[in-house]
């Protein structure tokens, strides 16, 4: 408990530490590209009498569709496969069962509840129940993009969106494969999906729309409805701090509270099939496009942007990891390259639509290397077992990216700005000030993160325990857990 406190006092006191009058500042433009939150006009509810009936533009809808298809890909079987490769043989079906029906369980309860706590207007923290069994949404509901007078169904948005849930939960179960039992992981993704996944998604994507913002004092009015972090100001286009330091957290607090794997650090825990690694980090690299590039909610050249940060900057991460590697340990691995693939895309993930292609190099080559030691040495200091490496790729690579999108969305180093939607221009640029706002985002999700996780795990332990026992650890949760194996010799 003391180590679980330590750490997260360390981290916190790193990024939370925005000195006072950061308060002060106004939001960035009251325009963070985050993801939109619907648009009043759908057809559960009237439209003002002014204002013009807006459609959906089929091309967008399409993209945005092909792009949740792409995420749910990463997760099934994209992130199943890159797990499942690097656990041991008696323990490659178990993690494949987690990650699917992890994936199956936060759909379910995204349609109930979580979109309606994600994306509806309430406090600052969660939105409201109005939109329970996405009650009120139609074919004929719509969704604000991040252009003045261009939306897509909403029905669209709420898949997309759910994809992100689904498998940011999936992403934890790495931290700690291997040991832990499988109905509690399944209670401990609905606890954290409800009080750790919803609310960071609301304080940080939550807002009214940009059509909301017709002169200064609407913005302004607009504003306060908006999310937490939104209103801070802090950048995440596709879900840096949401998704990937969420996670992180949560998983490294997982590890810690079950403890290491038996035999760890003594007995060889070599990744079984690096094919199957190698293979999962190629689907997950695939599907980022609709991750990312998704994230635009539209067809458009911040589409495109997105999309070359994403394929440069994840080479990049792999070229700066392998070469690293090879340096210290004398030989290049398959590991390493795809280890370096997916930081570069984590690192990435919160900056695509905010940084050009510059940015983009800087931030992959960075990554590569930052996340190397964070495997290595970070991993060391910490002395947790985190099986897979989730802190060290996801936490680490998270931290720096979005950090570093504050300092490369920069105009004057090729980055695109914050857009003033009263202004209808990309507004001044304070570097400085975004790089606070960027801080408040990643010091409030470890907090949050690792609060809600010691909670739900502690919770959990305390009512169904989370740990196989010891025989059954030895012998494979392939069998024990479920039965079943993954190969038959």
């Amino acid at each position: 408990m003391k180590r679980i406190f330590a750490i997260l006092a360390l981290l916190g006191a790193v990024s939370i530490g925005a000195p006072a009058w950061a308060d002060d500042k106004p939001a960035a433009a009251a325009a963070t590209a985050a993801t939109a939150a619907p648009t009043s006009a759908t057809a559960s509810g009237e439209p003002a009498a002014a204002a013009p009936v807006l459609v959906a533009n089929k091309g967008d809808n399409a993209w945005v569709m092909t792009s949740a298809a792409l995420v749910i890909l990463m997760s099934i079987p994209g992130l199943a496969l890159f797990y499942g490769g690097l656990v041991r043989t008696k323990n490659m079906l178990s993690v494949l069962m987690q990650v699917f029906v992890t994936f199956s369980l936060i759909s379910v309860l995204w349609v109930i509840y979580g979109y309606s706590l994600a994306f509806t207007e309430g406090g600052s923290f969660f939105g409201a129940l109005d939109k329970v069994f996405l009650k009120g949404i139609t074919v004929d509901s719509v969704a604000a993009t991040f252009s003045k007078g261009v939306v897509i169904s909403e029905l669209a948005y709420v898949i997309f969106q759910g994809a992100f849930a689904a498998i940011t939960c999936g992403l934890i179960v790495g931290a700690f494969a291997e040991r832990a039992k499988f109905a509690a992981i399944l209670v401990f993704m609905v606890i954290w999906f409800t009080l750790s996944y919803l609310p960071m998604a609301h304080m940080v994507w939550y807002w009214a729309g940009p059509d909301a913002y017709i002169d200064a004092a609407a913005g302004e009015a607009a504003t306060k409805t908006a999310g937490f972090l939104f209103q801070k100001g802090a950048l995440d286009f596709a879900g840096g701090t949401v998704v990937h330091i969420n996670a992180a957290i949560a998983g490294l607090i997982g590890a810690i509270v079950i403890g290491k794997r038996i035999g760890y650090g003594r007995e060889s825990m070599a990744p079984h099939s690096l094919t199957f690694t190698m293979i999962g980090a190629s689907l997950l690299w695939f599907g980022w496009f609709g991750f990312n590039a998704g994230s635009a909610l539209e067809a458009s050249g911040g589409a495109a942007l997105a999309m070359v940060n994403t394929w440069v900057a994840t080479a990049c991460a792999t070229m700066s990891w392998m070469l690293a590697e090879w340096m210290i340990k004398g030989k290049p691995s398959m590991l390493g390259a795809a280890s370096g693939a997916v930081a570069g895309l984590v690192a990435i993930t919160p900056a695509a639509g905010f940084v050009g292609v510059m940015g983009g190099i800087a931030i992959g080559l960075l990554a590569g290397v930052i996340c190397l030691w964070g495997v290595n040495g970070l991993k060391r200091i910490i002395g947790a077992d985190d099986s897979l490496d989730v802190f060290g790729v996801h936490g680490v690579g998270g931290m720096l990216g979005a950090i570093l999108t504050g300092v490369f969305a920069d105009p004057a180093l090729g980055g695109t700005g914050v857009y003033d939607y009263v202004l209808n221009k990309v507004g001044d640029y304070d570097m400085t000030a975004q790089v606070i706002s960027q801080l408040w985002g990643v010091g409030t999700v470890i907090v949050w993160s690792g609060v809600v996780s010691l909670v739900a795990f502690k919770l959990v332990d305390m009512v169904i325990g989370l740990r196989v026992p010891e025989e059954e650890e030895r012998e494979g949760l392939d069998i024990t857990s479920h039965g079943e194996s993954a190969y038959h010799y």
